[in-house]
């Protein structure tokens, strides 16, 4: 009985095991259907992974969320990892400038940090301490953010604008994009002003530091990536009835009545679905599409991509005394403490130097730095964190390495909006998802998880199953 039962379950198969495939696989097995998913790489993760380098645990990149990511902290929750991150109660991020040479640096500590005021006076006090701006270009950043939250985001002018033109046009100069608008920018969209559009700087600025108080508290992983979204996600994905296949790379989809067949490389017999979820990156959706399965489906050869770089430093004794730090002046970017959870103190390395820290410089939109030398990106930034960490500068390394992810987000430009497909095709039981899907959000992993709903939503009301994330907030549905 139990074969005939689950014989008569719809068949789904979500290629992908990025957040948004074990989103959409989960979802979908919760509303009843047979799922496989299958995922080409030999973990899950997608690009926020981790990795050995020894005996030491490496995050591919560092990765954050804020309070406002509500989808990321719902599939947390359905993981069971809410133990193993941190939220924090309330906004700080220092920021750390520095002017002059090397040899007599000049550095000066500010805050962005938020008090328990309603919006946007929550801001108000620490903008009219923060020493990177002058008292005239506070008053210019207030101007640009009360500009900022009269927009309407679903205006789809937005989109055609660059965020830096609309910030000059509304008296933003070069010393506020530097210190406030790229500073957040930057790091939420791997892009700078001139190079993002403004419909996606807005609903980033509006939703994280322009709607609630508490938006943009930040949260970050105090396990390696990989506890999270390949142990815990592998485990859920099992618990809920996923067939789980890894180092399954998907090389043909062959849409048919009344079961679609998609082809495993190496396999002989294909897996039959009358749902399949593409859930990878938009060039491997672009490769196995059929045509004219979507509007316009050439534009996908046009949808660019965006890198970004870690640059991971190990020093013999500890040179920083704050979780992380956001740097002004300097090609750093932000910076974090990773010794605790890579496991730096279980190591030879550690035991041989039990004060050793490791740090990660995370860089975003740096196109003219992603293919550089090891030894040149070392040349670059060890002088920096000298200049910006003094105790670095007497300080030993012991190791000096990089990760590269070449096509870490999609290209957030002025008209990206109109390349972005929604989670249907014209093809029945075939959908999409994605952090490049439109999802509203940029390339994040909370865009990720809600592209997944939205699949996962899609296919289950066509099968007449809808168990909808109809909360307004991508939370996982109860």
């Amino acid at each position: 009985m139990t074969g005939r039962a689950d014989a008569a379950r719809p068949a789904a198969v979500v290629v992908g095991g990025g957040l948004a495939g074990v989103t959409a696989a989960l979802r979908l097995a919760e509303g009843g259907h047979r799922v496989t998913l299958a995922e080409g790489r030999p973990r899950l993760g997608g690009l926020a992974f981790s990795f050995q380098r020894g005996e030491l645990t490496v995050d591919n990149g560092q990765h954050v969320y804020l309070r406002c990511c509500t989808a990321y902290r719902g599939l947390l929750e359905r993981l069971g990892a809410n133990r193993l991150v941190h939220l924090q109660d309330r906004l700080e991020v220092p920021v750390l400038g520095v002017s002059g040479p090397a040899g007599a640096p000049v550095r000066t500590l500010g805050r962005l940090e938020r008090a328990a005021l309603p919006v946007p006076l929550h801001l108000a006090g620490s903008l009219a301490r923060y020493p990177h701006l002058s008292p005239a270009d506070r008053a210019r950043v207030v101007r640009g953010a009360l500009a900022l939250r009269r927009l309407d985001l679903a205006d789809p002018a937005l989109d055609a604008v660059s965020f830096g033109d609309w910030l000059r046009s509304r008296g933003q100069n070069e010393r506020t994009l530097a210190a406030l608008w790229d500073l957040v920018g930057v790091a939420t969209l791997n892009a700078r002003a001139d190079q993002v559009s403004l419909a996606l700087a807005a609903m980033v600025f509006k939703t994280g530091l322009l709607s609630d108080p508490g938006a943009s508290d930040i949260g970050t992983a105090t396990v390696p990536l990989g506890v999270i979204h390949h142990d815990r996600a592998l485990a859920e994905l099992e618990r809920a009835g996923v067939k789980v296949l890894l180092r399954a790379r998907v090389t043909e989809l062959k849409p048919a009545v009344p079961q679609h067949a998609v082809r495993l490389e190496g396999v002989d017999e294909p897996l039959a679905a009358d749902t399949v979820v593409l859930a990878g990156a938009q060039d491997t959706a672009a490769a196995l599409l059929p045509p004219d399965a979507i509007t316009g489906q050439d534009r996908l050869a046009g949808f660019g991509t965006a890198p970004i770089l870690n640059v991971h430093v190990i020093y013999d004794r500890r040179v920083l005394r704050r979780p992380f730090f956001a740097a002004l002046g300097s090609p750093v970017q932000w910076v974090f403490d990773r010794t605790g959870h890579s496991g730096l103190a279980g190591t030879a390395l550690g035991a041989a130097h039990p004060g050793a820290q490791y740090l990660a410089v995370s860089q975003s939109a740096v196109q003219d730095e992603i293919d550089l030398p090891v030894a040149e990106l070392r040349r670059r930034y060890l002088p920096e964190l000298a200049r910006l960490l003094p105790a670095a500068g007497g300080a030993e390394v012991l190791d000096f390495f990089v990760t590269r992810e070449r096509t870490a987000t999609f290209d957030p430009a002025p008209g990206t909006a109109a390349l972005r497909p929604g989670p249907r095709t014209a093809v029945p039981g075939l959908l999409l998802a994605g952090a490049w899907t439109a999802t509203g959000w940029p390339a994040t992993m909370e865009g990720a998880v809600r592209s997944g709903h939205a699949a996962a939503d899609a296919a289950l009301a066509d099968d007449g199953r809808r168990r909808p994330s109809d909360r307004g907030d991508g939370r996982w549905p109860r």
